[in-house]
């Protein structure tokens, strides 16, 4: 591209320069005929024939057919010239050595008749000659120059892209802690390194969140299927009017397990919008009080307080089922963690419904963990759970374009949940 490229502009150039040159040369002979045709009408035969006989010397080739005689630069006068402004390239030979000239020009018509102007246009050769052998030179070092200046730019290019081809078969053989490298020239492999990077490192961050949910699920199901186990062990050696009370407990294991597996499947297909959203008006001063209706007894059990406090209603466009289930988890966290003789208050204030509770909180650094599958951050696991009521709550609330934060109360929880406008 870059050859053709300089090569239409060399032809251009070259064009013009001839045209210029054209030009120069019609110039000249027009001059040189208003010259004479001047000459003709001041001086008679004689005078003229000094006139043309002196100019045999100068620039421009004067012939007059003088009676007999042809007087100027040339001998004879060619019979195929054109008449003026007429003009016409034609080849003679000077002095002795034979030098062939190219001259260009035409008969011009005077009161003494017609002479022959003409002027040498053979240096327009020499100029196309010297021309060419530039351009030659020009494209032959602009090709060498462009041809190895690509060559090592491929061979840079194809250096990253090796690079970048070695990095990838190490990710494909599971080593997802390398990160493409990024040069400070910001150029297309540094945006696609970039990406790639980015690309990775949510890899990454996945396959840990898949190895902690698979230890979680390990941990959280172990010992209920061990009580399976031996429980089950048990119903063999035991007299047939104790098996119903020792079946019962084995059934609520059980129940807890596919508890587990049916929260999980649940949150997946809301996470992934499989579960498509009932929608209807929703008012949140009703949610609340269904809350609070809901959860009072729940309180009461435990001998704690359960407030509500109303603001400005609110009426939102949602799923009322999915929104009920998620507040409620909130509520019944705040129930289970808060301990006896605690206070938990619902608030709501147009799109935002906060649960506030006095019990000992989660500390700061936990926060964003406990929205986390399976995450529960009790060791001793005393509070039955599956470890993904926080999860459903957050992928409930994204599906309704919702945030949840959870805030300090000093002491205990603050749970924010706001609604778009």
């Amino acid at each position: 591209m870059v050859t053709v490229i300089i090569s239409v502009l060399l032809l251009v150039m070259y064009r013009q320069l001839i045209t210029e040159q054209e030009i120069q040369i019609a110039q000249h002979i027009e001059a040189e005929v208003t010259r004479y045709q001047n000459l003709a009408r001041v001086h008679d035969r004689l005078g003229f024939a000094k006139q043309v006989s002196a100019a045999a010397g100068q620039a421009v080739f004067v012939s007059w057919h003088n009676g007999a005689h042809v007087l100027g630069a040339m001998s004879y006068i060619p019979e195929d010239l054109p008449i003026y402004p007429q003009t016409k390239e034609f080849m003679v030979f000077a002095g002795g050595s034979h030098k062939l000239f190219v001259l260009t020009g035409g008969i011009a018509q005077t009161q003494m008749g017609p002479v022959l102007i003409a002027t040498r246009s053979d240096h327009l050769v020499t100029v196309f000659d010297e021309f060419i052998g530039a351009s030659i030179t020009a494209i032959t070092m602009t090709l060498l120059l462009t041809l190895t200046l690509g060559w090592l730019f491929s061979k840079a290019i194809l250096r990253r892209i090796q690079r970048y081809q070695e990095l990838s078969a190490l990710i494909e053989h599971g080593d997802y802690g390398i990160r493409f490298p990024i040069g400070g020239r910001r150029d297309e492999f540094d945006v696609v390194a970039k990406q790639f990077n980015q690309v990775l490192d949510t890899l990454e961050s996945n396959l840990a969140a898949v190895r902690g949910v698979t230890d979680n699920i390990a941990h959280d199901l172990r010992t209920p299927l061990s009580h399976l186990r031996m429980g089950l062990e048990r119903l063999q050696t035991l007299p047939s009017d104790q098996v119903a009370d020792a079946s019962a407990g084995l059934i609520e294991e059980l129940e807890h397990c596919l508890a587990t597996f049916d929260s999980m499947l649940s949150l997946t297909r809301i996470e992934g919008g499989q579960r498509p959203l009932e929608r209807e008006p929703v008012s949140l001063h009703e949610l609340c009080q269904d809350l609070q209706e809901m959860a009072e007894a729940m309180a009461e059990a435990k001998s704690q307080s359960l407030q509500i406090n109303l603001g400005l209603d609110r009426t939102i466009s949602g799923d009322k089922h999915l929104l009920f289930q998620a507040l409620f988890n909130l509520v019944d966290n705040a129930i289970t963690y808060a301990g006896t003789e605690s206070t938990i208050v619902i608030e709501q204030h147009e799109g935002m419904i906060c649960i506030r509770d006095n019990g000992p909180g989660i500390p700061e650094d936990c926060r964003e963990r406990v929205f986390e599958r399976l995450v529960r951050l009790d060791p001793s696991r005393q509070h039955k759970g599956t470890g993904l009521g926080l999860s459903m709550v957050k992928a409930i609330l994204s599906r309704h374009n919702a945030t949840i934060t959870l805030k300090d109360n000093q002491p205990g929880l603050i749970a924010v949940v706001e609604f778009e406008c």
